[in-house]
């Protein structure tokens, strides 16, 4: 008899761990994790994501699901860029509907595979500081400095004028 209810038992528990196995549907099928392309114009440039250092562009930079995401990128010469990463319910929750019922709901949200990272490719495009001066050289010899805004202590001498 107490080899009936430990066969019993063992079957129970079987089935238990499967059904627990498979509650988290989102989770299983893509993950906790998203891969996001972070790109940069000029490339070069640090990315910074929650206040830790991810790189230098291009990147690919593998963040959980489960929070949003605050992205720098940053390059010396260019105004810093901060660009949000922000997370949504994602289609594969329905999965846990026709199969795993609430336990793979709690699952996947728990563990925040329930979510989409959007957008899943980051391009900046970053514009020279206002206090940044480049230089060209000309071909007869001739230096352009090209200022988009001047310090205050700078002192003018001449303005080109466009015609």
């Amino acid at each position: 008899m107490n080899n009936a209810i430990a066969r019993k038992a063992k079957k129970g528990g079987t089935i238990f761990l499967l059904m627990l196995g498979l509650a988290g549907c989102a989770s299983i099928i893509h993950g906790t994790h998203q891969d996001v392309g972070i790109t940069s114009e000029p490339a070069g440039a640090s990315v910074t994501i929650d206040n830790l250092q991810s790189g230098i562009t291009p990147v690919f930079a593998k963040l959980t699901r489960k929070n949003n995401h605050i992205v720098r990128i940053e390059l010396p010469g260019y105004q810093p860029l901060d660009l949000t990463v922000t997370h949504s319910v994602s289609g594969w929750i329905w999965g846990n509907v026709a199969i795993g019922g609430l336990i793979g709901l709690a699952v996947d949200a728990i563990s925040g595979g329930m979510y989409k990272l959007s957008p899943e490719q980051l391009s900046a495009t970053l514009s020279a500081s206002p206090t940044h001066a480049s230089i060209s050289r000309t071909d007869d010899g001739i230096y352009l400095f090209v200022v988009m805004k001047p310090q205050s202590n700078w002192e003018k001498v001449a303005q080109l004028q466009v015609r």
